[in-house]
């Protein structure tokens, strides 16, 4: 690994002086975001499918606001991201690094992402810092997904990787990347001892009506993980997205699990899709499976996005519950979400 790392740093030390001549100059400042706001009902009348995000029964919640910039000057470009509220802070990035000081509690993060990006050529970038991961089908901010609420395959993989990476472009159509990351997923701090642990990659394919990524990252504290995400727009108005995983570690701890995410533009305005979701827990993390199906809604108006959905979930295990409060294999919930992006 730090073979790997050392051909990235000198591959950054060593170009610099043929690439900056001829790069464009400085574009604006770009800033981007979303804000978003949701009720759910379950009819267990109580909290009860354990995914992220939208975990509030009977209430109006917040999800996040977030704010997003972008900075270019030449070959070399910056983006930081904020967040703030539930979705944005403690249910997708640490809400503390550990440090306590009395009086201020622990130390609460809005970062999303915090990277920089230079551009050694037309087909080679490196890039370092705090970034949303590269693996899986879905993301944080609700502006990029269909559903609101999230799959098991979202909440159980990570969420941001820390660490530096090379991204090529093979030809057009096809790129690759091979990066070095933190031990651990979702934390910008590395075990001192163990550093750059994890290796990350993937295989890129890109073209006008599809897409489709191979990822994969392998470390000796977090684990081994395989995904593959892919979209293919079949006609003008039928999308259908691909997601497939499995995760390892030790002890048989892990998972396995697949999803797909059919939709259909019905009118300009107002499109339907499914998320249709099959998830098992390996047997040193519980050895269950579960079937989710999730039927949402996307009204899209002037940047902002109103999300009906109804999702029914079933479980090979009794792990939910009824409106009795008495455990059940399957759990249903209607929820109503405002997306707003600018």
């Amino acid at each position: 690994m730090k073979k790997v790392f050392c051909i990235l740093s000198l591959a950054l030390t060593t170009s610099i002086a043929f690439a900056q001549d001829d790069a464009p100059e400085s574009t604006p400042l770009e800033i981007t975001g979303s804000g978003d706001l949701y009720y759910k009902y379950d009819f267990a009348k109580t909290s009860n499918i354990p995914t992220s995000f939208a975990t509030d029964h009977n209430s109006v919640s917040l999800g996040m606001l977030d704010i997003a910039l972008k900075k270019k000057i030449k070959n070399v470009s910056f983006v930081g991201e904020i967040s703030f509220g539930p979705r944005g802070q403690f249910q997708s990035i640490p809400n503390s690094d550990g440090t306590y000081d009395e009086g201020n509690g622990f130390n609460s993060f809005h970062i999303q992402n915090l990277y920089a990006t230079y551009e050694v050529s037309d087909k080679l970038s490196l890039t370092a810092g705090y970034m949303g991961t590269f693996i899986g089908y879905e993301v944080i901010s609700p502006v990029s997904n269909f559903h609101y609420s999230t799959s098991y395959l979202f909440t159980n993989g990570p969420f941001q990787n820390a660490g530096i990476k090379a991204n090529y472009a093979i030809t057009e159509k096809f790129g690759a990347m091979l990066g070095l990351f933190n031990d651990t997923w979702n934390s910008y701090q590395a075990d001192p001892q163990k550093g750059l642990n994890a290796v990350g990659g993937q295989l890129s394919f890109v073209a006008d009506k599809a897409s489709a990524y191979l990822n994969f990252m392998d470390g000796s504290v977090s684990g081994t993980i395989v995904d593959l995400t892919a979209t293919f727009q079949i006609s003008d108005k039928f999308k259908l997205g691909v997601n497939a995983a499995d995760f390892s570690n030790e002890g048989d701890v892990g998972y396995t699990g697949a999803a797909l995410y059919p939709s259909y533009a019905i009118t300009d305005a107002f499109a339907l899709g499914l998320r249709a979701e099959y998830f098992k827990k390996k047997e040193g993390s519980g050895d269950n499976d579960v079937t989710a199906l999730t039927l949402s809604g996307n009204y899209k108006i002037n940047g902002l996005t109103i999300i009906p959905e109804f999702r029914l979930d079933s479980n090979s295990d009794e792990v939910f519950v009824d409106s009795d409060l008495l455990p059940t294999k399957s759990a249903s919930q209607v929820l109503l979400a405002v997306v707003y992006g600018f």
